[in-house]
C-alpha cells in the first residue's frame, strides 16, 4: 500500500507534457484540458523524441521543463498484433514507462499520471475487476507482455513515492473506441475492426463476414471523450499510487456487439464465426467505485450513441481509394 497525501495541485497555468498526445486517446485528451483552461499543454511525435532511448528522455524533458506528465503513450493492437509482436510490445512500453518516470523525477517533475490498461489484470478474474484483485494471477496470455509492461510503472510509481516522495499516480484503462480510433486492419482493436469489415461488407452487398472466436468473450468499451474526461479528473484529484479504474462499468458480449455494429452499418449477411482463433480473456469488466469515489467521474455515453458516431467518423474520414493512373503510349 502506499501513503496518502495531498497531491501537487496542477491548474490553468502548469506547464503539462503529455506523451502520445498525437494518438487516438491524445487527440481527445488535449481539448478536454483545454476545456478546463489549461494554457500550457504541449506534446510531441515520436519521430521528435523516441522515448525507449535515454538520451531523447533527457533533451524531451529539457526542452519542455514540465511540471507535470501524462503519460499516455504506448505501442498497442489487438490480439494479432499482440501473437505477432509480444516482444517488442513488451520492450518498447517497459523502457517509455521506466525511463520517463526516473528522468522526469531527476528533473523535478512535480506530479506524474501513468495510464495503465485493463490488460495487466490477471486472465481469470472476478467479474466486475477491483482494483485489490489485479496481483491475483497471470496476465491472459495473448497480451500478457503488453499488459505487464504497463503494470511495472504501477511498480515503479508506489516505490517512487515510497523511496524519493514523487507523487506519481496510476489509472487503469478499458477498451476505448471513438471517432479516430485505429481502423487499421492489422493493428486495430475489435471496434474499428469490426465497423471497417462490416461498412465494407454492406457497401459491397457480401453475403457473409468471418469473425474472428466464438464470440462468447465479453468487454467492456469506454467512449473516448468519457476516458479524456476521466484521466483530467485523475490528473488533478488522485492522492496516492494505488491504481483506479477508468471505464464504464458494464460489459458486452462479442457476439452481440458484432450484430449491433452490422446492423449500424447496414451488413445484413451473415457473421461467420471462426472458433480456431482466439477469444483471448473470457470476461472483461471493471468495478468503478474507486473513480466515482476519489474522482467524481463516471462514463455518460451510451454505447450505441458511441457506436454511430464512430461509425459516421469513420464513413466521414477513411481514406479514398487509390485512382488508377491512366495508361501512357
Amino acid at each position: 500500500m502506499t501513503s496518502s497525501q495531498e497531491p501537487h495541485r496542477i491548474g490553468p497555468d502548469t506547464r503539462l507534457l503529455v506523451t502520445g498526445g498525437s494518438g487516438f486517446l491524445g487527440r481527445h485528451l488535449m481539448p478536454a484540458f483545454a476545456s478546463r483552461g489549461y494554457r500550457n499543454v504541449a506534446t510531441f511525435r515520436s519521430n521528435q523524441y523516441d522515448l525507449t532511448h535515454e538520451q531523447d528522455v533527457e533533451r524531451m524533458l529539457t526542452a519542455f521543463q514540465p511540471e507535470a506528465i501524462v503519460h499516455l503513450a504506448a505501442v498497442v493492437g489487438g490480439i494479432g498484433a499482440n501473437r505477432m509482436h509480444p516482444g517488442s510490445f513488451f520492450f518498447k512500453n517497459l523502457m517509455m514507462g521506466a525511463l520517463l518516470l526516473e528522468h522526469a523525477r531527476r528533473a523535478g517533475v512535480r506530479r506524474f499520471l501513468s495510464v495503465g490498461t485493463i490488460c495487466s489484470y490477471p486472465k481469470i478474474t472476478p467479474v466486475p475487476f477491483r482494483e485489490e484483485d489485479l496481483w491475483n494471477g497471470y496476465p491472459e496470455e495473448t497480451n500478457a507482455p503488453y499488459g505487464l509492461a504497463k503494470k511495472m510503472l504501477l511498480v515503479q510509481s508506489q516505490a517512487y513515492r515510497q523511496e524519493y516522495g514523487m507523487d506519481a499516480v496510476n489509472v487503469l484503462l478499458v477498451n476505448l473506441f471513438g471517432p479516430g480510433d485505429n481502423f487499421d486492419p492489422e493493428t486495430s482493436h475489435v471496434i474499428p475492426a469490426l465497423i471497417r469489415k462490416c461498412v465494407e461488407a454492406a457497401e459491397s452487398g457480401a453475403a457473409s463476414l468471418p469473425v474472428w472466436g466464438t464470440g462468447k468473450a465479453t468487454r467492456e468499451f469506454l467512449y473516448v471523450e468519457d476516458a479524456a474526461r476521466g484521466i483530467v479528473s485523475a490528473a488533478e484529484r488522485l492522492k496516492d499510487s494505488e491504481p483506479v479504474n477508468i471505464g464504464a462499468g458494464r460489459e458486452i458480449p462479442i457476439r452481440e456487439l458484432a450484430e449491433k455494429i452490422a446492423a449500424l452499418s447496414g451488413f445484413k449477411g451473415d457473421l461467420v464465426w471462426d472458433p480456431s482463433q482466439p477469444d483471448g480473456q473470457p470476461r472483461r469488466c471493471l468495478d468503478v467505485t474507486r473513480a466515482k469515489r476519489l474522482l467524481g467521474w463516471e462514463a455518460t455515453t451510451a454505447l450505441d450513441d458511441g457506436l454511430k458516431r464512430t461509425i459516421e467518423w469513420y464513413r466521414q474520414n477513411r481514406p479514398s481509394p487509390a485512382k488508377t493512373e491512366p495508361t501512357r503510349a
